[in-house]
């Protein structure tokens, strides 16, 4: 347990590791080639990381990285709404067909699985800056080719998308790694559960945008709507392509910034083994705040001389020893089933909001209402059902992990959302029948499922990002948070291709409270493989590596 002199020791500690950090340019030759030095380089360099104030610069990477959640949650989401109005474009009887609904639905979290594997491990082999920004890349020019997607003789225009909408998957699924890893390894100990949030947080922003803007764009349609051939609907075809393109404008953005972001000090030291490097780093960008460009041109200087040394390095054999090791498999896989949990069920509504919403006959038009009038009228109460689930659920729960993370800690708020979902969705199921025959209990149903969207973000889906983000030696640390995320983008599709094919079973839409009961033994499942996780509240990365830190630096290595 801290002591009351702990504030006090933290000061202390980090004005030594600030002397000893400013000192480097200054010792003796002889006396940097030691190994007893170089580690104590090492050492005030992670101090000074891990006690470092607050600052402009924690904010903009916050920004900078979380750009990239909020554009993966945009395209991810807008799909739902854009599903229904390709359907009244391009399928047979207004409505697409049960597997290209899927197919434009998997393609993406199929491609992010493929993109969280492979952007992890070049972030742990070439850097995380020589990285960073070319999955946006992908993310902007998929979103701009499935705006201009067309339909041919020898092409059809839904198979033309679950193309696209696989490479903006692979563009998703490097962000993950990246945006995780470079503010936590960036940030100081005791504000690095708000940081990750925050750039989590940005999720709930992105789908509420997403419906934000479909509505917009709907309103602004009705009037070339309504004047529709209602067997055509051309003016629905311009409104999904406008929404789904427009997912490319925050990316793009966000680039130039990316393309500018400072490497990671922990890496520098610890896989590109340039201890001297790093301590300079981290004085101009973190201590004197420097511009985020002065971090690259250190060894440019008369003085600064690139010295390598010796220090653990990535090999295959390396990896299977450390993951070998039971602290440390066991968590890893822990990791991997609690995210693959919790998309399960997130994924499976999330990117059927449209169709749960009309199941219930929440917000549906009027029987009275017909034509073109009942088209405008669907995709308008799809875009506001949406939104509400977004402001009503995700957004608050989040900052309110925000709020708590670094106070209460990682665990018991994954733990505390898991039960919560799973006592949710039971109810949800076993009472479907009851609570959607009357317009009172739609409403309580709608109540419900904004509590989950709630307690999902209050919960495991903040924070199982938070957990591998934080976690195993910065060699390996993007690597296994690949593996992490993709074990959740796994659940996605699992659910994906679950939902499309039970939820018709029966009738249309008649499997649905069951697929609620079947997400509730997930949710279940997922808190007892939370109890294996480590907190990793006030602790450094290093400590949470589960790696001897004396004498991590074993000498210079060799010209």
């Amino acid at each position: 347990m801290a002591s009351s002199s702990e504030p006090a020791d933290s000061k202390v500690s980090g004005r030594n590791a600030l002397d000893e950090v400013r000192s480097l340019g200054k010792e003796d030759a002889d006396d940097a080639d030691s190994c007893t030095t170089l580690n104590d380089k090492r050492r005030a360099t992670l101090a000074e990381i891990d006690n470092a104030r607050f600052s402009w610069f924690h904010v903009r990477v916050c920004l900078i990285a979380g750009v990239g959640f909020f554009t993966d949650s945009y395209d991810i989401f807008a799909i739902s709404i854009a599903s229904v109005m390709l359907g009244y474009v391009y399928g047979h009887g207004q409505q697409l067909s049960a597997n290209q609904d899927l197919g434009i639905k998997v393609a993406t979290p199929v491609g992010t699985v493929v993109g969280q594997l492979l952007f992890g491990w070049l972030a742990d082999v070439f850097g995380r800056k020589p990285i960073y920004g070319y999955e946006l890349m992908l993310m902007i020019v998929a979103s701009f080719g499935q705006a201009l997607a067309g339909q041919a003789h020898g092409a059809n225009i839904i198979g033309v998308l679950v193309v696209w909408r696989f490479i903006m998957g692979v563009g998703i699924g490097g962000d993950y790694p990246l945006s995780s890893v470079i503010p936590a390894e960036f940030s100081s100990t005791r504000i690095r559960g708000r940081m990750l949030t925050a750039v989590g947080a940005n999720q709930g922003w992105g789908q509420l945008t997403a419906a934000l803007v479909s509505f917009i764009i709907t309103r602004a349609y009705k009037p070339a709507l309504l004047a529709d051939d209602p067997h055509v609907l051309a003016h629905v075809d311009f409104m999904w392509r406008l929404l789904i393109g427009l997912g490319c404008v925050p990316g793009a953005i966000a680039l130039y910034f990316r393309l500018t972001i400072p490497e990671t000090p922990r890496f520098t030291m610890d896989v590109e083994r340039n201890v001297r490097r790093a301590a300079r780093d981290v004085t101009r960008v973190i201590v004197e705040g420097g511009t985020v460009g002065a971090a690259y041109y250190v060894d440019g200087e008369g003085d600064a001389v690139i010295r390598r040394v010796r220090a653990p390095k990535a090999t295959r054999r390396d990896f299977m020893k450390y993951f070998s090791r039971k602290e440390n498999l066991v968590p890893l896989l822990g990791m991997c089933y609690s995210w693959f949990a919790i998309d399960v069920a997130f994924y499976g509504l999330g990117l059927n909001t449209s169709i749960i919403l009309q199941a219930i006959g929440f917000g549906s038009p009027s029987a009275t209402v017909t034509g073109v009038e009942a088209v405008y009228e669907n995709l308008k109460n799809i875009a506001v059902g949406n939104m509400i689930l977004a402001v009503a659920g995700l957004i608050p729960g989040a900052w309110t992990t925000f709020l708590f993370i670094d106070h209460w800690g990682r665990k018991p708020i994954q733990l505390l959302g898991f039960v919560m979902l799973t006592i949710l969705y039971i109810i949800m199921g076993f009472s479907y029948h009851d609570l959607t025959a009357t317009s009172a209990g739609r409403k309580t149903f709608v109540f419900l499922y904004c509590l989950t969207n709630f307690f999902s973000n209050f919960g495991p889906n903040s924070t199982v990002s938070v957990f591998p983000g934080e976690s195993f030696p910065t060699r390996y640390r993007s690597t296994a948070f690949g593996i992490a995320a993709a074990s959740g983008k796994v659940g996605a599709v699992v659910s994906q291709v679950g939902f499309g094919k039970l939820v018709n079973i029966g009738g249309e839409n008649a499997f649905v409270p069951h697929l609620l009961e079947i997400f509730a033994f997930f949710m279940l499942t997922g808190a007892l493989s939370t109890l294996v996780l480590k907190e990793g509240k006030r602790l450094t990365l290093e400590e949470l590596s589960n790696e001897k830190q004396e004498q991590f630096i074993q000498g210079l290595s060799g010209p």
